[in-house]
């Protein structure tokens, strides 16, 4: 097993930080206006934490390479992605350029969900630094990581696939 580290881009740290302080501002902003009532301040101080502790759940915190699988670190869990029939690994730093959020999260601590574009077609992402994509191809999926150190996860990947 290695352990792969989840670099956070700067985009990353400017969306988070940006969309943190616009759900903190609504229930702030609420107390401001003296003519609200207090239990709508109260309501969107809920909506904000459950919000931001949301988004703060799903955020990728790194990668381990087992034999059979690769997990994503995730706040309180791991996800599992199997490595079975995996065709190939390769760095491709602009493999998320024009890429359109089908259904997940846009880079509220983490760019993680159902993607797609050109390129890739259909695929899943769990990244945080778009840069650092590596592109993990299977015969029916395609899932986007993004580690500290590509080459490496690629070469630790690969030994145990025997893929390239």
């Amino acid at each position: 097993m290695k352990y792969f580290k989840a670099p956070w881009a700067m985009s990353l740290r400017v969306i988070s930080v940006f969309a943190t302080l616009l759900c903190l501002a609504l229930p702030i902003g609420s107390l401001a206006i003296h003519s609200m009532p207090r239990s709508v301040a109260i309501v969107y101080a809920i909506l904000a934490i459950v919000l931001i502790g949301g988004a703060a759940l799903f955020c990728v915190r790194g990668y381990v390479v087992r034999p059979d699988c690769l997990l994503v670190e995730r706040l309180f869990w791991d996800t599992r992605l199997p490595l079975a029939g995996l065709e190939s690994a390769r760095f491709e730093p602009n493999a998320l350029r024009w890429s359109i959020r089908t259904c997940g999260n846009g880079g509220f601590f983490s760019f993680t969900g159902w993607y797609w574009n050109k390129t890739l077609r259909t695929y899943k992402a769990f990244v945080t630094d778009p840069k650092r994509a590596v592109v993990l191809r299977f015969a029916g999926r395609t899932i986007v990581v993004s580690p500290d150190l590509p080459d490496d996860f690629i070469r630790e990947i690969s030994s145990h696939t025997g893929q390239s």
